[in-house]
């Protein structure tokens, strides 16, 4: 170690503690991590069964820009560490009461072209939408992505000004009104309404700031790894050991240990600092690992409410009892015999009443919407690892209420009533809805998962499945800050903090804590 290196504990073996560690080693920090689980990955996991690969999280790669530049800071490159194909349709959308599905193409051309189709006028609708959508892409990675808000400078620059005005309205309007201001076809509605999925929200209840989003997959595309998303955390794990970092599986982080800092505290000032982490392995025996700058990158809920005591708590119990968390989740891991050309990579099923399908969701009291909106991921239409010969992989997930009492997923139907009962009445729309009458009599793999799953495996706050969700007092600068207030050297990383949900955020959440220890202040991306 050299006289400005520190010692650094990570906290979970997700994509943000990975990525986290990866960068702060590179930089001559002396970084162990550590992570419950036996596998690296967090919600980016991956199962195998029976010549069946399924990734368990995420599986759209959008923003490659992130992942361009994330790489560049390893040294490395995205080709040299994933081997990314562009889907083309990127995806299908059935409709429910209507026969006709619609493929989302790989570029906006065709895409314009598709919406003219559907809406007279909506093309050149379409194509104004996307400069918006591009033009606040552009400054949110420019301004407000790459910034802990620590300085004004994020909304000081020229663009930001001029822009002022139109991002009040884009801020303080809501995504559905956005677009229902601009298309009137339902369906098209819901194409560009559906990313605030993406980010743990509902189109009624997301900023329409985020209709940056539809830029991405309409214009920019959808990316796949092929050999799934299990070979980019692969990836991030063997960039974090070529760093050096010291990764500890089947470790439990049980506190983080602090001591009172000398001196005199006046307002504001943090009055402790971290000195470790106590740790507990799998056969309970406990240890000490001494620390100066302690990096939380589990769920921040569990790492505030549980491993700090409540006075040094920033985020304590009453804080999360006022947060809005994002869609819980109900899981199924399909492996299928035969074919399934119905179903494109990527396959949206939504439901004709999205407000009272979104209200059962985020509005007390809670229950099941029924029916419910889909997302159905068939991996093997473009791998061919992921099933064997003749059989597909499909993957499909349900919003539900973040609720662990909905219970736990199992394997062949073995989970608990109220998830079983979800799964099957989503293979069942699946199959009337794409016109696939014997996809349950095909199914020869079958694992579902649970609210309850995501509590257990990745300490997730009231099992939700993504975060807390970006809504208006959720995002940017209102989001929960990546920096203890009562700490000195405690940190957070991950889709909990700033700045939010998905692979490329947590990619960025990392370079944020890059950033502050080395005193960077800058709002964009570093060199």
């Amino acid at each position: 170690m050299t006289a400005s290196s520190k010692r650094v504990v990570v906290i979970g073996g997700g994509v943000a503690g990975l990525a986290t560690a990866a960068l702060l080693a590179r930089d001559g920090h002396d970084v162990d991590l550590v992570e419950k689980n036996d596998d690296l990955g967090g919600r980016a996991g991956s199962w195998e069964h029976e010549g069946f690969r399924f990734d368990t999280g995420p599986s759209w790669w959008l923003m490659p820009d992130v992942f361009d530049h994330f790489f560049e800071l390893l040294g490395t490159t995205t080709q040299e560490q994933v081997d990314l194909v562009r889907l083309d349709p990127g995806y299908r959308v059935f409709f429910e009461g209507v026969d006709d599905k619609i493929d989302i193409e790989g570029d906006e051309a065709r895409n314009r072209a598709l919406f003219e189709s559907i809406e007279p006028g909506a093309g050149v609708g379409l194509a104004s939408y996307l400069d918006s959508a591009r033009e606040a892409y552009d400054i949110a990675v420019k301004r407000f992505l790459y910034t802990s808000f620590d300085s004004p400078r994020a909304f000081l620059g020229l663009d930001v000004v001029r822009n002022a005005p139109k991002l009040a309205v884009l801020l303080t309007k809501s995504l559905e009104g956005f677009v229902s201001k601009r298309f009137s076809d339902r369906r098209l509605q819901q194409v560009l309404g559906y990313p605030a999925v993406f980010l743990g929200s509902s189109p009624e209840r997301t900023p329409a700031i985020y209709h940056l989003m539809s830029w991405l997959d309409l214009a920019d595309g959808v990316r796949y790894p092929q050999g799934g998303f299990t070979t980019f955390v692969d990836a991030l794990a063997r960039l974090a050991a070529d760093n050096g970092v010291k990764v500890h599986t089947g470790t439990s982080a049980t506190a983080i240990l602090t001591r009172a800092r000398q001196g005199r505290h006046g307002k504001g000032r943090r009055r402790s600092e971290v000195t470790g982490v106590r740790l507990r392995d799998q056969r309970g025996a406990q240890r000490d690992l001494s620390a100066d700058i302690v990096i939380g990158a589990a769920d921040l809920h569990h790492v505030e409410t549980r491993l700090l005591p409540k006075k040094l708590q920033t985020f304590p119990e009453k804080w999360w009892d006022k947060a809005t968390s994002g869609p819980g989740a109900v899981l199924a891991y399909l492996g299928v015999q035969g074919s399934v050309p119905e179903l494109a990579h990527h396959s949206l099923f939504f439901t004709d009443d999205w407000t009272t399908n979104f209200d059962a969701i985020f509005e007390a009291p809670t229950h099941m919407p029924d029916p419910a909106s889909l997302y159905v991921c068939k991996p093997s239409a473009t791998d061919d690892s992921v099933a064997p010969a003749d059989h597909e992989n499909i993957f499909i997930l349900v919003p539900s209420p973040p609720d662990p009492g909905l219970g736990h997923g199992g394997i062949d139907g073995t989970g608990a009533p109220d998830v079983e009962k979800v799964v099957d009445h989503a293979i069942a729309t699946v199959a009337e809805w794409a016109h696939i009458p014997d996809l349950a009599e095909r199914i020869v793999v079958r694992r579902s998962v649970g609210p309850a799953d995501f509590v257990d495996t990745v300490n997730s706050w009231s099992g939700g499945a993504l975060g807390p969700a970006h809504t208006l007092r959720q995002s940017a600068f209102l989001r929960a800050t990546n920096r203890s207030r009562k700490v000195e050297g405690l940190y957070y990383a991950g889709s909990s903090t700033r700045p939010g949900i998905g692979l490329p955020m947590c990619l960025i959440s990392a370079e944020l804590i890059r950033k502050r220890l080395k005193g960077d202040r800058s709002v964009g991306p570093s060199s």
